[in-house]
């Protein structure tokens, strides 16, 4: 969850007549994050000038220069500098340099030479930020590590698992799904048909074809099939769309055999026992012990089969027994006093003894190691709990431990994903205490977390290219793993995403920056995700007078502009309502969240509606209750008023005046339809003019 803002939101708003176009936005620092904040802001149609102490010598998004109106060098705390680059005209300012004490000063600066300028502020004092939201107004501040990790978590859930977030105490997930041939609406249903009142089909791909980078855009009267695609958002407590647990155990039980003939295959003991020897070489005390106890079972095995043969009067068990002792130091126990009835080999006897030393010797080294292990280990186990032990399978390797990664740790905890963390560094035994943690190097390490039956593995450490050489290590390890690598440079991630398509890539400025531009805008940015290579924002808007959402109903939200509401409240005293119907129309006061990629946010702020291209038409009732009942789904659905609804429902053949997008005009002949009422729709320019 995102830091959120008690500011009035300003996105979609239109300025009051006579009021100056404020419609000028001011970047302060251009190292990555600041460049791509300029890149996302000019795909809004922003106009944007920025300032940096020196010029950038790298520059990570091309043609940078041309995107500005004015690029100023010197310090942006200071005032004449601000002027300079007209903060009196500038609706917003986004301060991003690296030191977040300069942009505090340069927003106090920027707030007292513009009082309504918006300051949308990188930092990590979360305290401080609060406080200064609370008195400054109209300021909002992030961190972007705390914006991605969310994504980094969601990212390591697999291709399933999405996204969760919370809204009024209600847990919703956006889930992946691909149609299986035993599912029971496959074959049978349409797409349309999988939306209720817990959940919304964002997208549907079928097996030919991608999924759309827009949502809303999927046929909704295509038939479910096996190997189809569809992303939805559901309330995640009511009756999910895939009762995973269930799936789960019976996979279990089906696998359970197999699970166990492979570990017991010949080359997986093979290629466990060279992991093994390989992960002791970074500790010599394990190497030794494993050597002292290989050579004492070889000894126990091959003194057992020496008493056997000479011996054949005493069975198996006698000789197995005897070699124990030996090794044990015993060779009094068996040989002091005791007189034999039948002489025994000098060999033999020699042997004997070779195994009394040789095991005192060998037994004697691990009763050693074991004691130095227990000593050594300061006795914490009176003190701490011990952690739990490394999951055996469906778990994600965290490697790293930094600020991301341990935000991304706890994410995974509170959605109860089981999961092993990897650190290069020392970490405090009580740190997240319930996670299996691993403290070594990571390309030695990876070995030992079970890399070859885990989900998934989340590379985060401050070096992209170690990031890379494990992740590849990783794939080596286990092919069919998915791969979460975290990047710094836009440009290196998009190669490293097109030469390792099975790798999700994630660039921690390209993720922060679409956020810190929608911001920019006034939006309130509640969390966040990751699908179909593009970010996807969980966006609140408090409607206000001039906004370009004023008036609309939510399917001109959906389909026109690809936001899909997952949240209505008609006002701040009323009930909210999760996956509200789209006939609701928007009014001032209203509060709506949607999920929304950053083009449609855009086109939000453009107030760039998609065209409506379908019309229905009417072609008879079959009974005097249809007509009326038709009326009234015509104006609710269409939006036209119901006295309009009620003279075209008189004479008949007739088309619906109203314009409507695609998926609203086939929602409404299925709904005429049920209330028999014979109705079909055509795209407008298939209708001729005297149809109207």
């Amino acid at each position: 969850m995102l830091p959120s803002s008690d500011n009035n939101p300003q996105a979609g708003k239109g300025c009051e007549p006579g009021e100056p176009k404020l419609d000028l936005f001011l970047v302060c620092g251009l190292g990555s994050l600041g460049q791509h904040c300029v890149a996302v802001l000019k795909e809004y149609g922003a106009r944007v000038t920025a300032i940096d102490q020196v010029e950038p010598k790298n520059w990570e998004v091309s043609n940078l220069h041309n995107l500005l109106e004015e690029l100023l060098i010197g310090d942006c705390r200071q005032t004449n500098v601000l002027e300079q680059a007209h903060i009196s005209q500038c609706r917003t300012v986004i301060l991003v340099t690296n030191d977040e004490r300069v942009n505090i000063e340069a927003a106090f600066t920027a707030r007292l030479l513009n009082p309504q300028v918006r300051l949308v502020v990188r930092s990590d004092k979360q305290n401080l930020n609060q406080l200064l939201s609370q008195n400054l107004g109209n300021f909002i501040a992030f961190e972007p590590n705390q914006l991605t990790a969310s994504a980094f978590a969601f990212a390591a859930l697999g291709n399933e698992n999405l996204g969760y977030f919370n809204l009024e105490g209600q847990k919703l997930r956006v889930a992946k799904y691909q149609i299986k041939p035993d599912d029971s609406w496959c074959n049978k249903w349409q797409v349309h048909q999988l939306n209720t009142s817990f959940r919304r089909v964002l997208n549907y791909a079928s097996s030919l074809s991608q999924l759309p980078h827009q949502f809303c855009e999927w046929e909704s009267e295509a038939i479910l099939q096996p190997g189809d695609t569809i992303v939805y958002v559901e309330i995640a407590d009511l009756f999910p769309l895939v009762q995973k647990q269930a799936i789960k155990s019976k996979a279990k039980s089906q696998q359970f055999w197999q699970k166990i003939i492979l570990r017991m295959s010949w080359l997986n003991l093979k290629r466990k026992l060279i992991q093994l020897w390989q992960a002791s070489e970074r500790d010599h005390i394990l190497r030794v012990a494993l050597i002292c106890g290989m050579t004492v079972l070889i000894l126990w095995g091959s003194g057992t089969i020496f008493y056997d043969f000479y011996y054949p009067n005493i069975n198996f068990a006698e000789a197995f027994y005897t070699t124990a002792v030996l090794l044990l130091g015993g060779y009094g126990d068996v040989y002091g006093g005791v007189e034999f009835e039948k002489p025994i080999p000098r060999l033999l006897r020699l042997f004997s003894l070779g195994l009394t030393l040789a095991g005192t010797a060998f037994v004697g080294v691990l009763y050693a190691l074991l004691t130095e292990k227990l000593l050594s280990s300061r006795f914490q186990f009176f003190f701490t709990s011990p952690r739990p032990s490394i999951p055996k399978q469906d778990h994600v390797v965290l490697m790293g431990l930094n600020q991301v990664g341990s935000q991304i740790a706890s994410l995974l905890q509170e959605l109860q994903q089981p999961l092993v963390a990897i650190s290069n560094t020392a970490v405090d035994f009580n740190y997240l205490p319930q996670i299996p943690l691993i403290i070594g190097n990571f390309a030695n390490d990876i070995a030992n977390a079970n890399i070859t039956d885990a989900k998934s593995v989340v590379v985060v450490t401050d070096d992209e290219m170690e990031n890379l050489e494990i992740a590849l290590m990783a794939h080596g390890l286990n092919p069919n793993i998915s791969l979460v690598i975290r990047t710094y440079n836009r440009n290196f991630s998009d190669k490293v995403a097109q030469l390792f398509p099975y790798a999700q890539v994630l660039c921690t400025a390209a993720l922060s920056a679409e956020v810190f531009a929608a911001a920019a805008f006034g939006e309130n940015i509640l969390g966040l995700f990751h699908l179909n290579n593009q970010t996807i924002q969980v966006v609140e808007y408090m409607i206000e007078a001039g906004d370009t959402l004023n008036g609309l109903m939510l399917s001109d939200i959906a389909y026109g502009y690809g936001a899909v509401p997952i949240l209505y409240q008609k006002s701040l005293q009323s009930p909210a309502k999760l996956l509200p119907v789209y006939e609701t129309r928007l009014a001032v006061g209203d509060r709506m969240i949607v999920l929304a990629t950053s083009n449609s946010l855009q086109r939000i702020e453009r107030g760039e509606l998609a065209p409506r291209n379908w019309q229905v038409r009417i072609e008879r009732a079959l009974t005097g209750d249809a007509v009326f009942d038709g009326a009234n789904e015509i104006s609710i659905i269409s939006g036209c008023s119901i006295s309009t609804a009620r003279e075209l429902m008189k004479i008949l053949p007739k088309v619906v005046p109203q314009a409507l997008y695609k998926q609203q005009a086939q929602r409404l002949v299925f709904r005429l339809n049920k209330l028999r009422v014979i109705a079909h729709c055509l795209p407008i320019h298939n209708f001729r003019i005297s149809d109207n």
